[in-house]
């Protein structure tokens, strides 16, 4: 009878310890689970290199010496001797136009020049008067300049060696507003015009050599050099010109070819970091980077400099040895405590990471 007694005081007993075992175990368990939940990330320590400064602009290619064939008063067009794409030497005739007005500008010159050795020959003979002479010489010395100043109108030459690019007219029209012809100097160079940050102002001089590349011929790089830099900044892009001349003198360059023109700026110590590092935050432009320090990651907004194979140069936002999140950046946010995977790999991430590991290890226990 005392056994039975007692019975249900020892049931009772164990059944506690075995609650109270129960319950140690979920919560190691728990605690367990909650480091293993920490996001597991890979860094990398990054540093600062000499990285070439080699910035890189877009233009398009225009001729070095343009010119409008034109007449200096409204005229009917008779020939146009060239079209698009002739090319032309300097003084070669290249519009005819109608010598109606001409004709009869030549004969008054023909009777003002009658005129005036008329009254020559009076007043050697005692029945003139040099007033006479000198008024019949003043009006044919201008209808002598009108007469060449209508033939050079008349008959249009080209002033260069080049390539006609444009033509507006067609023969029996009037000449108007726009150029009967535009003939362009495509050798020995042509010119690309670009616009450059007011930063980099001190940064140019004349003469100073470029490379060019056209997408016309992608495996090429052509030789430039600054030309002239355009003394005033626009105020609204904080921006000025400069242009570069091109050698082209087998004229393989055409005008309106799209060229990207790279300067090299010299070279500036900065921070690189590997192009898994760089992420974008959504409905922006910025770029941002995971930096790890003492079991945590924070969200440094960074500034992107150039692209360097499979690397970024990085402006600012980053610091020389700093380890930066590589993978992983999906799970994280700013702030978050991480695991790291390559401990091992990262002396200073390992050290950083020692007190984690301790306080893991006595959980388990």
């Amino acid at each position: 009878m005392k056994i039975y007694r007692k019975l249900p005081i020892y049931i009772a007993i164990a059944t506690t310890m075995i609650a109270c075992s129960s319950k140690e175990e979920e919560s190691a368990q728990a605690q367990q689970t909650t480091v293993e939940e920490l996001p597991r990330v890979d860094v990398k320590k990054v540093s600062s290199q000499d990285v070439s400064q080699i910035k890189e602009y877009t233009a398009t290619v225009e001729v070095d010496n343009l010119n409008n064939i034109s007449p200096s008063t409204p005229n009917r067009i008779k020939q146009i001797l060239v079209d698009v794409g002739s090319q032309v030497r300097r003084g070669q005739t290249l519009v005819i136009l109608d010598k109606a007005n001409t004709d009869q500008l030549k004969v008054r010159l023909d009777l003002a020049q009658i005129e005036y050795e008329r009254a020559k020959n009076l007043l050697e003979i005692g029945s003139g008067t040099q007033q006479a002479v000198d008024l019949r010489k003043t009006e044919l010395d201008a209808l002598k300049s009108q007469y060449r100043n209508m033939m050079e109108n008349t008959v249009l030459t080209s002033p260069i060696n080049g390539v006609v690019t444009a033509r507006n007219y067609d023969p029996g029209d009037m000449t108007g507003g726009s150029p009967i012809l535009t003939v362009g100097q495509l050798s020995p160079t042509v010119i690309a015009m670009i616009n450059v940050t007011e930063n980099d102002y001190s940064k140019l001089k004349n003469g100073m050599h470029v490379d060019v590349k056209f997408d016309a011929f992608p495996n090429e790089s052509f030789s430039g050099r600054i030309k002239r830099i355009h003394p005033t900044i626009d105020s609204r892009t904080r921006t000025f010109a400069v242009e570069i001349s091109i050698a082209n003198n087998n004229q393989r360059i055409k005008p309106g070819m799209f060229a990207r023109v790279e300067i090299n700026h010299g070279t500036e110590k900065h921070v690189v970091v590997p192009d898994r590092a760089v992420v974008k935050q959504q409905g922006s432009g910025n770029r941002y980077v995971y930096v790890y320090k003492d079991g945590k990651v924070s969200y440094n907004k960074v500034e992107l400099g150039q692209r360097i194979n499979d690397s970024y140069e990085i402006i600012s936002g980053v610091e020389d040895g700093d380890l930066v999140v590589i993978t992983g950046q999906a799970q994280l946010i700013n702030g978050s405590k991480v695991e790291l995977i390559n401990r091992e790999a990262n002396g200073n991430a390992t050290q950083s990471n020692a007190a984690d590991t301790t306080q893991n290890d006595s959980i388990k226990k």
